[in-house]
């Protein structure tokens, strides 16, 4: 038979002993050593092993458990460990055969118990260590979320957030310490929240109502939703460049030449799994990219302040990239030789020099040329007329 691990990560609850299972219970009292932060640890009576503080930061609890090695050793977690908890942080650190988990029932579990919510079609959101702008994708009239709170004053920020963005008539319920006998459920509307000191652990359940705007799904987000100084992929030409540039779940993209961010941006909305790298040399137009990315939900966009090809050095490789500002000659050779194949590649030109750059590449690599052509109605005196923009030809090609 196998030697069992010498790790054992269990999901506690507020309930502690009580509500672990007998597998749980039977990993804590043979550990030779309990380790997790001071809450947990206070669930649990002494059982006769040694007991250790899992120091700040983070990381410093995973060297003190590589010390430990070889001991048995058990690591205190709330409830489920892998979903929005240190499970997952642990595990990567060592080996497979190293550790086994055994999860207790999650917060969200809990909190769709109270309210007899469908967990599969409820938005489920860590903010413990994220801030409140990773809702906004989410925040749509008649939608159910549950939210992880950093701590009691988290509470009244959500509800401002919600608020500020037309959502303050949003019923919502506190629920503080699900599952113990401290366990205290609180409902409000997001605008009349209670002056109550709200302890953690501390989450919110809430079903989104009032005059507020959604995120579009589709790529074609307004642009007035972007903070730009003029260098921005209009709507319309941006959801074509998102449509060339087919995104897909756990993808990559480096957007060259960011400007707002624009189509980086677009990309990352456009499923929680992709990730993406914005390259812009201004430090004032990477500040705004920033600005924009955590604006909007999406910051996990990562910008680097340089100009391609220098800054693309040590970025993960990537299954799509966008220029939309630098291109030359010297670009086109360099991510020719750097670029896997199979990579998608869409770049724009607008000057005729930028273009001719366009038509030899397609030559030398193939894909497809097209020429977009638009014109928005505008006040011409008392009626109203076509006022064209620029042409631009985008180059599609896999590399």
């Amino acid at each position: 038979m196998a030697e069992a691990p010498w790790l054992t990560i269990i999901g506690l609850g507020e309930d502690g002993l009580q509500g672990l299972s007998p597998a749980s219970r039977a990993a804590l009292e043979s550990a030779a050593i309990i380790m997790g932060p001071p809450r947990h640890l206070a669930l649990v009576p002494d059982l006769g092993g040694e007991r250790i503080v899992w120091p700040t930061p983070f990381a410093e609890g995973l060297a003190r458990l590589r010390e430990l090695r070889g001991r048995r050793v058990a690591v205190l977690a709330s409830g489920d460990p892998f979903w929005f908890g240190a499970g997952s942080v642990i595990a990567r650190a060592f080996a497979p055969g190293e550790w086994r988990a055994l999860p207790s029932p999650s917060t969200f579990t809990l909190a769709a118990a109270r309210l007899g919510w469908a967990l599969e079609r409820t938005a489920c959101v860590g903010l413990h260590a994220a801030p409140m702008a990773q809702l906004r994708p989410h925040l749509a009239p008649g939608q159910r979320l549950l939210v992880l709170l950093r701590d009691g004053a988290a509470v009244a920020q959500l509800g401002a957030y919600l608020s500020q963005l037309g959502f303050g008539d949003s019923r919502l319920w506190i629920m503080e310490a699900l599952g113990g006998p401290r366990e205290r459920i609180t409902e409000a509307r997001a605008n009349g929240l209670p002056q109550a000191a709200f302890t953690h652990p501390v989450c919110a359940a809430v079903e989104t109502a009032g005059a507020g705007a959604a995120l579009p799904c589709a790529a074609g987000l307004d642009d007035d939703l972007f903070e730009n100084d003029g260098q921005l992929t209009k709507r319309p030409v941006r959801a074509l460049t998102l449509s060339a540039l087919a995104p897909r779940p756990g993808e990559w993209l480096w957007d060259i030449g960011g400007g707002s961010g624009s189509v980086a941006i677009a990309w990352l909305l456009s499923d929680a799994r992709t990730r993406a790298v914005s390259i812009e040399a201004r430090p004032d137009r990477a500040r705004r990219i920033r600005a924009n990315a955590e604006r909007l939900g999406a910051d996990r966009l990562e910008v680097v302040e340089g100009t391609a090809p220098e800054a693309l050095a040590g970025l993960p490789a990537p299954q799509a990239v966008f220029i939309g500002g630098g291109l030359s000659a010297g670009l086109l050779e360099d991510l020719a030789a750097r670029l896997v194949p199979g990579t998608r590649l869409v770049a724009h030109a607008v000057t005729l020099e930028s273009e001719a750059l366009l038509v030899t590449a397609r030559a030398r690599f193939g894909g497809d040329l097209l020429r977009i052509e638009l014109a928005q109605a505008t006040p011409l005196g008392t009626r109203l007329g076509w006022k064209a923009s620029y042409p631009i030809v985008q180059w599609r090609s896999v590399l």
